[in-house]
């Protein structure tokens, strides 16, 4: 007993141990933000179009589902974008078309890059559904905006914004804010980590039926996170899946190897692979940001948990042979 709370220790202490500032940075930087980005509406309502933020605020999403041609226009006030009933159409002679490439807005513009030239379109997709980044929905600046660094802990509205649609002759907008929103309490998403992975670990060496239990906990946690960024616009995770599919087959089978493979894969990919939304307030999945934070949080400690008492297990399985050839070699 006492060996077993002395690896339980040690384990709290690697899962605390990165739960640092240093790696606030460690998963993918577009994912996460600061700046929370709400699409409002329509400055004139359309029967059949309609417009949502997705990817975490990366992206404007715009659906036209009406018989007209609807218009996105560029920085400069010229055709960006074309969204018709056929399909979408990109005007090659806009400079957004290159701009909007990435989230950074730094790709290069070619030479035939001019908001003054009559729009060349090319059909990009047969679909009326449309996303694409925007810099009037974003905070472009490289620092803070001044209210945030005067009192970084409160929500601050930074500014309404509008991306202007044509409707044939006539002009309208997408509506919505931006706003900073100060970053979660990290540490105690972390604690709460290690917390549950010593809690499975205890449960599942004490009371052995719990483990499958345990697991699935665990593996629905995964499939949740991946849903719930699937819901967001970001598409589904192979490896948020793999890991929740894992988990929750060792609900129903699990031998000590396997629970350990499971219960790895589980922490390492859906729960210290996606700890990036510990760090920030604006995660890239639906529903409120808390809600990703605990499916990884979950994953994060169930799955080290599981790991832990599969290895425990292994290890007595390896011991209990060990005897039983001490035994023979006695006799």
């Amino acid at each position: 007993m006492r060996r077993f709370l002395a690896i339980s220790a040690a384990v709290a202490g690697l899962i605390l141990g990165p739960a640092s500032p240093a790696l606030a940075h460690a998963g993918d930087a577009t994912e996460v933000s600061k700046y929370r980005v709400v699409a409002t509406g329509f400055s004139s309502p359309l029967d059949g179009l309609s417009v949502r933020v997705v990817e975490g605020g990366s992206r404007l999403e715009l659906v036209n589902e009406s018989s007209r041609s609807i218009e996105v226009l560029g920085y400069s006030g010229e055709p960006y974008l074309d969204v018709r009933p056929d399909g979408t159409y990109q005007n090659v002679n806009s400079p957004a078309t290159y701009l909007n490439e990435t989230a950074a807005f730094d790709t290069a513009l070619p030479a035939n890059a001019d908001p003054t030239a009559a729009p060349a379109w090319r059909r990009v997709d047969t679909s009326t559904t449309v996303r694409w980044h925007d810099q009037r929905t974003q905070w472009m600046a490289s620092g803070l905006p001044p209210q945030a660094v005067a009192d970084p802990d409160a929500e601050h509205r930074l500014r309404e914004w509008v991306v202007p649609l044509r409707d044939q002759a006539r002009t309208f907008e997408i509506q919505g804010t931006l706003d900073y929103e100060p970053a979660p309490r990290t540490w105690a998403w972390w604690a709460g980590a290690a917390l549950l992975a010593v809690a499975v670990a205890l449960a599942a060496h004490r009371w052995s039926r719990s483990t499958g239990s345990l697991a699935l906990l665990g593996g629905l946690s995964s499939l949740g996170y991946a849903y719930l960024r699937t819901a967001d616009g970001s598409g589904w995770s192979g490896v948020l899946i793999l890991a929740g599919v894992l988990a929750c087959a060792a609900a129903y089978r699990h031998p000590p190897f396997y629970l350990a493979l499971a219960g790895f894969v589980l922490a390492a990919f859906a729960g210290f692979g996606s700890a990036d939304v510990f760090f920030a307030p604006v995660v890239p999945a639906a529903g409120p940001g808390w809600l990703a934070r605990g499916a990884v949080m979950i994953a994060i400690g169930a799955g080290t948990g599981l790991a832990l008492t599969g290895v425990l297990r292994i290890r007595a399985a390896t011991d209990s042979d060990v005897d039983v050839v001490h035994v023979d070699v006695d006799r």
